[in-house]
């Protein structure tokens, strides 16, 4: 199992023995400026109904995986508690040994002023690897992993409106098992962030049985600390802006059909260049910023100019149908700019749901080869959801 990832821990060993800031450019014509972070599994989209509709989620109802997209939703929640559990595979394709696990749940009081308090942990195993200097010398056999917690808060404004705050602490130990003496300068990484969010809703009666629904939210998410794994360097996190809408057309008493548009950008310093004289060559760098400057610099940092700028900004689109608010049919697409990444997939999945008992699944369709083809092609993910109301006390009992 470790063999079949040896070339991953090359990899993390050549990054913890160097931790230099400048990269060659990768491609010849000089376009493609991906922009990176640390702990990115904190952008994987977590539960199976958001990720088979193109990982849209901002404005979406709410449900008990609404503490990942936007926590303003909870208010709103139509029962008083909720509890999901999604399991995804990773490099399903490749190792059998990676995946994500996510578990979220919520509580609803307040009966003048709806409030909520939510939580959610999110674990990522990256399997077992073998490490190996850049000399394929051994320095040990371990099993990074990552996890990141939440506690949440949210409560209505007015009617339509809502607000939300959650905190979270991110751990992540990506090469876990190194030797000893192995003279890897590497530590366990730590950081701190939060999310702020905010959720309009409205609904609009056309007749007894038909009304149409209109939502938007906004989200700032992992806005915190730098994460450090060396005594010389310190890496952002996935700080991001996120907007989101959703339409909802309830037709008849029977059928139902949403349509979602999320927009989120990464609020980290996009890389620069510089002529490195000594290399005689042009090198791509990260800029040493404080995470105030990059997450308001981010805005205008790019090389090229304003036409770079809207590259970085990545769209998902998606569609919900329910039948009889049973059975659910999804699709969604996912896009990037191909100099800032290139994800470009479709998703499709199904929803079902009986009485508390709700169970999604996800499906990414296969798309690209080799470096581009997603983590995820190929693969089934699913959540299940369990979303009920407190018992009745004795005298409002039917």
């Amino acid at each position: 199992m470790a063999k079949r990832f040896a070339l991953a821990g090359l990899t993390v060993a050549a990054a913890l023995t160097s931790f230099t800031t400048f990269a060659q450019k990768p491609n010849l014509n000089g376009t493609t400026n991906t922009v990176t972070t640390a702990v990115p599994f904190l952008r994987i989209s977590p539960d199976a109904r958001a990720g088979a509709m193109g990982d849209v989620g901002i404005a979406t109802s709410p449900d008990a995986n609404a503490q990942h997209w936007n926590v303003a939703k909870l208010p709103f929640a139509e029962k008083k508690y909720g509890v999901s559990a999604t399991y995804t595979p990773w490099l399903k394709d490749i190792v059998p040994d990676i995946f994500l696990a996510y578990l979220s749940g919520y509580a609803k009081f307040g009966e003048k002023v709806p409030q909520t308090i939510s939580a959610s942990l999110r674990y990522f195993s990256l399997g077992e690897i073998n490490y190996t200097d850049v000399n394929a010398q051994p320095l040990g056999t371990g099993r990074p992993n990552e996890f990141a917690f939440d506690l949440g808060y949210g409560r209505k404004l007015s009617e339509n409106l809502s607000t939300g705050l959650s905190f979270r602490y991110i751990h992540s130990a990506i090469a876990s098992g190194l030797a000893s003496g192995s003279n890897v300068d590497y530590k366990p990484g730590n950081a701190f962030g939060a999310d702020l969010g905010i959720y309009y809703t409205k609904t609009k009666e056309i007749d007894e049985f038909r009304n149409s629904n209109i939502s938007l939210g906004a989200v700032l998410s992992n806005i915190g600390s730098k994460i450090a794994y060396s005594s010389t360097r310190r890496d952002f996190i996935p700080m991001n802006l996120g907007l989101g809408g959703a339409y909802t057309y309830k037709a008849d008493e029977y059928n139902k059909i949403t349509f979602a548009l999320d927009i989120n950008k990464l609020l980290v310093p996009t890389p620069q260049d510089s002529f490195d004289n000594a290399r005689n060559q042009t090198v791509r760098y990260i800029p040493e910023k404080s995470v105030v400057s990059g997450l308001f610099g981010s805005f205008g940092d790019a090389p090229g100019g304003f036409s770079e700028e809207l590259k970085e900004y990545q769209i998902s689109l998606g569609a919900e149908y329910w039948y009889q608010n049973q059975f659910a049919v999804r699709a969604g697409y996912f896009y990037e700019n191909k100099d800032k990444g290139d994800r470009r997939y479709f998703t499709c999945g199904l929803g079902v749901r009986y009485q508390v008992f709700n169970l999604n699944f996800a499906y990414l369709v296969p798309s690209g080869s080799g470096i581009n083809r997603n983590p995820l092609s190929n693969t089934f993910r699913f959540s299940l959801m369990f979303e009920f109301d407190g018992k009745k006390k004795e005298s409002e009992a039917p």
